[in-house]
């Protein structure tokens, strides 16, 4: 009972006293019908204590369901708050009357002013109306008695302007004369464009003196014009007023726009052939000061043209001949084109960093120049691509030159030596190369750290010459190896590139050069790739241009392996030239005598000489450019068989040389038979870079040269003691180029046995007759090398 009984909220008083007043205000007919009376039913259903602000409210009904629902409290105190509503609904009405009203009295009072001012308006506006009909009429009378006079005073206007024209057509040759001594051409052009209608229209009749001088003054006119357009002293205002004034006057200015055109198309040539020369006179000046020479100072005589000039030029064609900007860009971009080239032209030649970054110095402040007054030829642009070609151009040529120094440092010296001379051409070959490959590389890494370091706009290069350095080494590095090659005869010309083939010269390589380039091959793997990765990572690390897919340019463990199976290479290739030199000796001596029918020895035979005269010259080759190594005896590997021929048993061989036919067949086939249980020997081992392993290599090849050829060979007793005593010789001087007697013993057994087996009938020679043979080819010899001395 007591939420039944308490006071509405205030907003609901808000609320139902705004839609009273909004239902009195309403201009909406439709609730006008809707306030009608509902009917019985409809009220009924509709009824309820909050229905009291709707339209269909009935009282009735409302009160029947107001006592239902509340007791005698509920209604005093719904009596109290109808009350008061009531009240403040008065309130609220009688507030909102009294707005309207000071609204409608402000209304009125402001309708009652405006009554008042309009009140004498009509009377002033008829006033107005009489008078301005007064004037109209007077103004009438006034034009009709003027109108005949009139007439005639416009007539006498038109006659003074046609004579004042006239006039002026007498006057206009001598105006013009004034205009030319006063060089005011352009009154002259304004006073003869205003008479040009008049001649062309009386000038073959009426004014045909004073046009035909006006014209001659014209021409004198647009002779002065095209001169200070001409002259450069001129400056760029007074030209461009000069261009303005002939086209006035009609004149042809493109072949004006032509002709200047063609004068400076020939002040870039005087301009790019005096660049030339003070470039050249810079250069040679700089490569003197490197030399050492103290050069005196040249007298140069100062140029004619300058990029000032011309850039001042371009500026007044702008302004003067705006059409012509395409033709200026393409003259710009000619001019440095040539300009660059001219670079590159010097870059062929070996020029140093200094001078090929004072060159682009000189370029790179051109550009800026013109391009402050014409910056539409995009020419830093352009000369940033040209540098980087440059760039380029210069890296390649200085690996290229690098190259052909090592390549000339090789085959300068003849590896020839002259016995009794201390001399060593190879020797000298090998420092010269190793100079020249490490300094070369070194000198090269100065040079290009200096086009890194330098500000000519070259910082934006920095990443793509980081890039060709590295590219430049490996590429340099792939390029010397096949060089290498090439001079020694193991690649084909046909497959190489060009660079390669020039820098080479094939026909004065002798075989000694192969073992310098195999020796330089060693040290280019052991210390020039190390020593050239290490500055390339302290000073030209980064780069970038390539991308990571395509890995990094330089890859020093690449090149050690190329220079590794390279050098390998090269060494057999020297000992198989020197093997294949010996064997051909060898060839000629067993192919050439009738070994049938041979006659008993008397001497040991002139090809053994021959035989260690050239193993002298290899021994002496091999000193100078390879190291002492350890002296290596055979190994010896335990097993029953044998792929090689094995040892025999001295003694027995002796034995074997005292007996008779019969007995050296059995002794024969007892070798056989003991070499299937001897111990297998090891002959050919690994070829080192060493003095003993090359020459040894070469002795070993050799004697299996000459059992090859004895086994083709069949002999009789004499051509089989001619063997036997040429190979019993060759026991002490072989012993002394090989560092294994043991290899040398068996290799030589083996030649005896292979002419043993040959023989037709192999009865050994005796040993002392062998011992008197040899002693008297030791005096013979001894005797020979005094008178050779």
């Amino acid at each position: 009972m007591a939420t039944e009984n308490a006071p509405p909220p205030m907003d609901e008083k808000v609320r139902r006293t705004r839609e009273l007043l909004a239902s009195f205000y309403s201009s909406d007919p439709s609730n006008a019908s809707a306030g009608g009376p509902p009917s019985p039913s409809s009220a009924a259903q509709s009824a309820s204590l909050d229905s009291i602000n709707s339209p269909s409210f009935d009282p009735d009904v409302y009160m029947n369901l107001l006592i239902q629902k509340s007791n005698l409290e509920g209604l005093l105190q719904k009596h109290v708050e109808m009350a008061a509503e009531i009240k403040n609904l008065d309130t609220d009405l009688q507030m909102l009357v009294y707005e309207n009203y000071n609204k409608f009295i402000s209304a009125t009072d402001t309708i009652k002013r405006m009554k008042n001012n309009i009140s004498g308006m009509e009377t002033s506006m008829e006033h107005l109306l009489e008078k301005i009909m007064s004037v109209q009429s007077r103004s009438v009378t006034v034009n009709t008695s003027l109108f005949e006079k009139r007439e005639h005073v416009e007539k006498l206007h038109r006659t003074r302007n046609l004579l004042r024209k006239v006039q002026f057509i007498y006057d206009l040759p001598s105006r013009l004369g004034k205009c030319i001594k006063s060089e005011a051409y352009a009154d002259a052009v304004r006073f003869f464009t205003g008479a040009k209608p008049i001649f062309e229209a009386y000038g073959e009749s009426s004014f045909q003196d004073c046009k035909k001088a006006s014209e001659e003054a014209m021409q004198v006119v647009i002779q002065n014009l095209q001169e200070k357009l001409y002259s450069d002293s001129e400056p760029i205002e007074a030209r461009a007023e000069a261009v303005v004034l002939l086209k006035q006057l009609n004149f042809p200015v493109d072949s004006l726009k032509s002709k200047l055109l063609e004068r400076l198309e020939e002040f870039l040539l005087r301009f790019q052939m005096e660049s030339e020369v003070v470039e050249g006179i810079v250069e040679d000046s700089s490569e003197s000061s490197k030399i050492g020479k103290a050069s005196d100072p040249v007298p140069t005589k100062p140029p004619t043209a300058s990029i000032n000039e011309f850039s001042k030029m371009v500026h007044a064609f702008l302004i003067i001949f705006p059409d012509t900007e395409k033709r200026l860009i393409e003259l710009s971009q000619d001019l440095f084109s040539r300009r660059y080239g001219s670079i590159q032209k010097k870059i062929e030649k070996r020029i140093s960093s200094a001078n090929l970054l004072a060159m682009l110095r000189v370029v790179s402040a051109d550009v800026a120049v013109v391009d402050e007054v014409l910056p539409e030829a995009a020419l830093p642009v352009f000369s940033l691509e040209a540098a980087s070609d440059i760039i380029r151009n210069y890296i390649s040529s200085s690996f290229t030159h690098l190259l052909l120094e090592i390549s000339e440092s090789l085959t300068r010296t003849q590896p020839s030596l002259k016995e009794g001379t201390k001399e060593s051409p190879l020797q000298i070959a090998l420092e010269s190369s190793k100079k020249a490959v490490i300094q070369g590389s070194m000198g090269l890494l100065l040079d290009f750290r200096q086009l890194i370091e330098d500000n000519v706009g070259l910082a934006k290069l920095r990443d793509l010459i980081i890039d060709l350095v590295q590219e430049g080494f490996q590429d340099f590095f792939q390029k010397l190896e096949q060089s290498f090659l090439l001079l020694s005869g193991r690649a084909n010309a046909n497959n190489l590139d060009s660079t390669i083939i020039n820098s080479v010269q094939v026909d004065k390589v002798q075989a000694g050069v192969t073992l310098v380039v195999a020796q330089l091959s060693v040290f280019i793997e052991q210390s020039a790739v190390p020593r050239i990765m290490e500055e390339i990572a302290v000073s030209f690390s980064g780069g970038g241009l390539r991308g990571y897919e395509n890995g990094p340019a330089f890859v020093p463990g690449e090149i050690c392996r190329l220079f590794r199976a390279s050098g390998e290479k090269l060494l057999h290739n020297y000992i198989n030239v020197k093997t294949q030199k010996i064997s051909i000796v060898l060839k000629k001596r067993f192919t050439t005598p009738n070994w049938i029918k041979h006659k008993e020895p008397r001497e040991v035979h002139m090809f053994v000489d021959l035989l260690l005269q050239e193993l002298d010259g290899i021994g002496v080759e091999v000193r100078q450019i390879l190291p002492h190594g350890l002296i290596r005896r055979h190994r010896h590997s335990d097993s029953t068989g044998s792929t090689n021929s094995s040892r025999s048993n001295p003694i027995r061989e002796d034995k074997t040389a005292r007996s008779n036919s019969h007995r050296a067949r059995s002794q024969l086939l007892e070798s056989h038979l003991a070499k299937l249980f001897e111990q297998k020997m090891e002959i050919f081992t690994k070829v080192e870079y060493t003095q003993e392993s090359v020459i040894s290599t070469i002795v070993k090849l050799c004697l299996k040269s000459l059992q090859e050829f004895v086994r083709l060979q069949t002999f009789n007793r004499s051509g089989y003691q001619q063997i036997q005593l040429d190979i019993e010789f060759l026991k002490n001087p072989l012993k002394d180029f090989v560092d294994d007697d043991a290899a040398i013993d068996f290799l030589l057994k083996e030649i005896n046995h292979a002419a043993h087996e040959r023989c037709l009938d192999p009865i050994p020679l005796e040993l002392p007759i062998i011992d008197k043979l040899i002693q008297a080819k030791l005096v013979k010899s001894k005797e020979q090398s005094p008178s050779m001395q």
